[in-house]
């Protein structure tokens, strides 16, 4: 067995993640997190371990503290760990944000309201793409976490967990020779599953890096993803806000007079005419966003989603 921790940028309450669903996957129950931690599965090299997770509570000297059943070598610590970074956010810093945006009229309380809050992603931009492109259009989630879930079991790597297994994610080179046929049978449409195969085969091709779309500039990566099959402008928005990082872009994106993407939520959050605003309005309202427009997103967005809770909750009670 295996035992380290992992220290992370103050501040950051994990905690705050667990009232957001789209953060986790099909075999994950937040509600059992704070005293079970958070399992996954992580890549080491050429096979995938079980790795468990439990945030020490503190978020002014934040720390996992990471359990893994197999021994690890030095070296599949350091691989598993730049996994467990961008999964858990430890490296991003906020900090500059909350100053620059503190006095903001529609941010400055909800830093204030989710104070340590950062964004969860999957453990790398391909995870995230495959979970993106399965769950578009569809409004049950569930259902699409279940689906994501048996393309894993399918074509990724089964892990020995709990008397049973438990699927790793897919790799290119796992995913590539898949029929998308097969995986329509699996419940994804079958154009995603062309998107998912082609994607892998250029992947694998060195037509597409993941490095370099982790790694570069927003603008960059934007004006890249948007040109994969299965990656519209909103698709690419919501990809660049999983890199991992604190900086963002939202470009524009009119059809027929109307305002798409996240630029439209961004735009009515502040109380504007998404489809009669201009640049110049938008740079305006998010002028204390700027090299954090990741970061300042996820705290309007996780707003939004205990907003919605509590108004169920609410509804419920009548």
């Amino acid at each position: 067995m295996s035992n380290w921790t992992l220290s992370s940028t103050p501040p950051h309450d994990w905690y705050l993640c667990l009232d957001v669903e789209s953060y986790f996957d099909h075999e994950h129950e937040p509600e059992t997190m704070f005293e079970d931690g958070f399992t996954r599965p992580v890549s080491v090299g050429d096979r995938d371990v079980i790795v468990t997770a439990f945030f020490n509570g503190d978020v002014d000297a934040p720390e996992f503290n990471i359990e893994c059943k197999e021994s690890l070598s030095k070296e599949e610590i350091e691989i598993a760990n730049k996994s467990l970074v961008k999964i858990l956010g430890t490296e991003m810093d906020n900090r500059p944000l909350y100053d620059q945006a503190a006095n903001d009229p529609v941010l400055g309380d909800k830093l204030s309201a989710l104070y340590g809050l950062k964004r969860m992603t999957r453990a790398n931009l391909f995870e995230d793409i495959q979970n993106r492109i399965v769950e578009m259009q569809m409004n049950h989630k569930p259902t699409a976490k279940k689906m994501m879930y048996a393309i894993r079991e399918t074509y990724g790597n089964a892990i020995e967990y709990k008397g049973g297994t438990l699927a790793g994610w897919p790799k290119p080179h796992q995913l590539m020779k898949a029929d998308p046929a097969n995986i329509r049978k699996l419940g994804p449409t079958l154009r995603k599953g062309q998107y998912l195969v082609e994607l892998s085969q250029r992947i694998v091709g060195g037509e597409i890096d993941m490095n370099f779309l982790t790694t570069t500039d927003p603008e960059t990566c934007y004006n890249t993803m948007v040109k994969i099959k299965g990656i519209g402008p909103t698709a690419a928005q919501d990809l660049i806000m999983m890199r991992g990082r604190n900086d963002a872009v939202f470009p524009s994106n009119k059809q027929k007079g109307q305002e798409k993407g996240l630029r439209r939520w961004i735009l009515w959050s502040y109380g504007l005419d998404p489809d009669n605003s201009t640049d110049s309005d938008f740079a305006a309202i998010t002028k204390n966003w700027q090299g954090y427009e990741s970061s300042a997103l996820e705290f309007l967005y996780v707003n939004y989603i205990l907003r919605e809770k509590e108004e169920r909750a609410k509804k419920k009670k009548k």
